[in-house]
């Protein structure tokens, strides 16, 4: 099964400059304050390097500017270029002319070159930090509500970047200004604004017996989520947010990491937000602790070390150098790291703890999926039956015989007569890699929470994954890397989301009817108009993969 959760933006914002706004003054244009990198961890190095973050002590004197840029180590696989220039070839209908052959020679060739790529000086082990913005009108009245004992506040947005679990930071998505503007559009004070930083590739996703013996814990990712997500219910109101009120959303590996948040422990401890807005939701459903160890002692190995301990000794370079090896040769669609079952923060597979009711119950929830999620990590080349039989057992070695087979041939069979979701050996493999590790997250979801729910489609064309991150981000750009942009729509999508933040409901007046999903599954298409749709995730195939008979 292809992995999950990369972005072409997320990589193209890797390569961009980021803006850190002096602290605390107020912008001028947008008159907020913007609060640059907070510290809510102490530096994850030394024995708690691979180990859950640790809660800072005592306070800093120093006044932070926010002009240092931080963010964790990133590593980017080598088939992204490829990848994307696959995606120019579907969009112009020639997908079929795509040179596969020169294509693996680039890709070849770029992954001899990351041991010698310039490591980016914004990255550092010491990355756990958190960015608040916040209206001026919001900051300005805190004081006077603390002073009266008021516990009401403004609503918080808090942003959860994608970028394969392997890349991304808490500035790179975009500037949240729009976001802001939106949830003032009727004239009150606004919400709040907050992202964080979280580990990265082999330093956050580290996983397996080996490491948790050595006292380190598998998805240090989303220990660091949680402990910032804590930091808001501790600290907002001090900023004029209610901790009562606080959105999480994410896109991507953000929105993947969502799903894991809402089932973690399988319920059983509370979450520290109200509600989620989990965008394109994508992890790969990992539960072999064979697979973890294999990815574990492989890092090792390029580390030139036999044991975790070892390897807490070594260099931040030295790290830094072997997980952009590691990541650069993931197999196709693959990133290498991502959130597994470890029997702790992740009991089971979210599948099966959304199916079994252990989840946080008291969470609304509003989640999206693109209108073709699947072929940036689709492999060119997996087209015949046999090549998607490799395909899935390269990617999860888990699976039984018996289930590939039922899933090449029954799932997803290979008949293009237009009885399928598709017409064509290439869209066949696209349909699973979109279901298998996007869309029937939401599904999952959406059946959960009885169908009570808020579900969306982006279909603004090509409708590729990650597309409606400038939408989300819309702050009146008239164009973007990836299409012309289309104002309405960024106005659209960010009304629905900022008054979903605001009110639990993304209706509000002047703006197309938004109900539930509903048992009979509908969703919002959100496109160049704005319609009722059949949800297309509420199918027998995601119904299917929901059993994870395979885990």
């Amino acid at each position: 099964m292809p992995s999950f959760c990369f972005s072409l933006l997320a990589a193209l914002a890797l390569l961009s400059s980021f803006v850190f706004a002096q602290s605390p003054l107020p912008q001028q244009t947008g008159q907020t304050y913007n609060f640059s990198n907070i510290r809510y961890g102490q530096p994850p190095v030394g024995n708690l390097r691979f180990a859950a973050p640790l809660a800072p002590t005592g306070r800093n004197k120093a006044v932070q500017n926010g002009s240092v840029g931080r963010i964790c180590p990133q590593a980017g696989p080598a088939w992204a270029p490829v990848a994307a220039k696959f995606l120019q070839y579907l969009v112009a209908g020639n997908a079929s002319a795509f040179n596969l052959t020169l294509a693996e020679q680039q890709l070849q060739a770029a992954s001899q070159n990351t041991s010698t790529a310039p490591i980016d000086p914004r990255m550092t082990e010491d990355c756990l930090f958190l960015d608040v913005i916040v209206p001026k009108k919001v900051f300005d009245g805190a004081r006077s509500r603390i002073r009266r004992r008021q516990s009401s506040g403004a609503p918080v947005l808090v942003w959860i970047y994608g970028g394969g679990y392997t890349g991304g930071s808490k500035g790179g998505s975009g500037n949240p200004s729009g976001l802001i503007a939106s949830s003032q559009a009727g004239g009150g004070n606004g919400i709040i604004f907050v992202a964080m930083n979280y580990r990265l590739g082999a330093f956050g996703w580290l996983a397996g017996p080996s490491l948790q013996a050595a006292g380190g814990v598998s998805n240090a990712g989303l220990y660091d989520q949680r402990l910032a997500l804590q930091w808001v219910q501790h600290h907002i109101h001090l900023f004029g947010g209610d901790p009562k009120r606080v959105t999480v959303m994410g896109e991507s590996a953000g929105g993947g990491s969502i799903v894991h948040q809402i089932t973690a422990y399988g319920g059983q401890k509370g979450v520290p937000f109200q509600q989620v807005i989990s965008q394109s939701p994508g992890y790969l459903p990992i539960s072999s602790y064979y697979v973890q160890e294999n990815t574990t002692q492989a890092f090792l190995s390029l580390l030139n070390v036999s044991t975790i301990e070892e390897a807490r000794n070594l260099s931040s370079t030295s790290l830094m150098i072997a997980n952009a090896q590691q990541v650069a040769a993931s197999r196709y669609g693959s990133f290498s790291y991502g959130p597994v079952v470890d029997g702790i923060f992740v009991p089971a597979l979210p599948s099966i703890l959304l199916n079994a009711g252990q989840f946080a119950k008291n969470v609304k929830v509003m989640v999206s999926h693109m209108l073709s999620e699947g072929p940036l990590f689709t492999p060119p080349d997996v087209r015949t039956d046999d090549e998607l039989e490799a395909f899935m057992r390269q990617n999860t070695p888990q699976f039984p015989t018996e289930l590939v087979n039922y899933v090449v041939q029954t799932l997803y069979p290979a008949r293009y007569d237009g009885s399928q979701p598709y017409t064509s050996p290439i869209e066949r493999t696209i349909l699973f890699v979109t279901e298998a590790s996007f869309v029937c997250n939401n599904y999952f979801l959406n059946k959960a929470y009885g169908n009570q729910t808020y579900s969306y489609q982006f279909a603004v064309p090509p409708g590729f994954h990650g597309f409606d991150i400038p939408y989300t981000f819309y702050n009146g750009q008239p164009t973007n890397v990836t299409a012309g942009m289309v104002a309405p729509v960024g106005v659209a999508l960010q009304t629905y989301l900022t008054n979903f933040v605001m009110t639990g409901n993304p209706n509000g007046r002047g703006m197309p009817p938004f109900p539930m999903q509903g048992k009979n599954a509908s969703m919002n298409s959100i496109g160049t108009t704005i319609q009722r749709v059949k949800d297309d995730t509420s199918n027998e195939r995601c119904a299917w993969w929901q059993k994870t008979l395979f885990a």
